[in-house]
């Protein structure tokens, strides 16, 4: 891509980027994928069968995750943020091991220990997530860094919301991997809202690439309700880091739901919402689809049917697994040859049994 298409591309939303529409069904799957997955993990939470008493839905923001984990290569890291279920997902995940995950099952990906918020793997190269607003930022910078010593030939990608655009561990940690000409990418998924305040109302300026721009960081804005623009022009930023220049990409995308599953969204009016849920990812793909004779209304129905049937299976893998022995608590959190931690209803037995004696 020339130089002036980039300046083009990023001053436009992405619009001038060119279209890949042979790979529309693969990025329409993945989005599909993600919002039933999503739509599972809500009703987990409905039935009181989820770990914990928050999970933040990504409904909406399918673009980003299958756009960007599109252009990614098995060698690339990542980090997410607390809404971070689709990114793992469109990495490769396996759904009946997140859903057991985030019901704090032991078969879950970090044996129930992590939920919802702080799913890891680092076999598919996911680093963590992180409750911590741009608490999982830095991590990249030191994984950019390993690979560039060691030759890896990776990427390594935060996640994070549009809130995070107000933290100063995101400016320097840009600051750092420009400075070192880090592999590194930086991926806000601006979806208005950082909990129930709109980003107008948090910052003057909401050209986010302007501000990795002053940092020397390649930058570009995309509109997230287009997955070809995101996944097309994703590809130029991690190309380019992965040739040593790293950069940032803000997909702007609408949350269709409140900032975690209890919160009805009560700052945002009925209008507002109609109007960003027009602009579905999901069902824009979909249209394209059909409306370009890529794929049959009919093909796409029996996809999203057998979707809908692996989704569901998540649950009952979910709800049929076990939950871990309090005796697996301390279990991955010390390093190999450390002495276990003695539990203190062990040791208020040791003393009271000590007592009576």
């Amino acid at each position: 891509m020339s130089q002036d298409q980039t300046q083009l591309a990023a001053s436009a939303g992405g619009s001038a980027l060119p279209k890949r529409n042979s790979q529309l069904i693969d990025l329409y799957r993945v989005m599909r994928r993600i919002r039933t997955f999503e739509e599972r993990v809500g009703e987990l939470f409905i039935r009181g069968q989820s770990a914990g008493s928050m999970l933040h839905l990504s409904i909406g923001e399918e673009s980003s995750a299958a756009g960007v984990c599109a252009a990614m290569q098995p060698q690339d890291t990542f980090t997410t943020h607390h809404r971070g279920h689709g990114i793992f997902l469109a990495r490769g995940a396996d759904p009946k091991q997140m859903m057991a995950e985030i019901g704090g099952k032991e078969t879950g990906y970090c044996k129930g220990k992590g939920g919802s918020m702080h799913i890891a793997d680092m076999a598919l190269g996911h680093l963590g997530a992180n409750a911590i607003v741009g608490g999982g930022i830095p991590a990249v910078v030191g994984a950019g860094l390993s690979s560039k010593y060691l030759k890896q030939n990776s990427v390594s990608i935060a996640f994070f919301g549009d809130g995070a655009m107000q933290q100063g561990i995101l400016y320097e940690s840009m600051n750092m991997a420009a400075l070192w000409n880090l592999p590194v990418l930086f991926v806000c998924v601006n979806n208005q809202y950082g909990m129930g305040t709109r980003i107008d109302q948090a910052t003057k300026s909401t050209r986010f690439d302007e501000r990795a721009k002053a940092f020397g960081l390649n930058g570009a804005v995309v509109n997230g309700h287009d997955v070809e623009e995101v996944e097309a022009t994703a590809r130029w930023l991690v190309d380019d880091a992965r040739a040593g220049k790293p950069g940032f990409l803000s997909v702007e995308v609408y949350r269709f739901f409140g900032h975690a599953r209890m919160d009805k969204s009560p700052y945002r009016t009925e209008a507002e919402e109609t109007e960003g849920r027009r602009k579905d990812p999901v069902l824009l793909a979909r249209d394209r689809l059909i409306a370009e004779k890529l794929e049959t209304e009919t093909t796409l129905d029996a996809m999203d049917k057998e979707i809908v049937t692996e989704m569901d299976a998540t649950i009952d893998f979910a709800v049929g697994s076990k939950a871990p022995p309090l005796t697996s608590m301390f279990r991955d959190v010390y390093a190999l040859g450390e002495p276990k931690p003695e539990p203190v209803s062990v040791r208020i037995d040791r003393v009271l049994a000590r007592d009576d004696a």
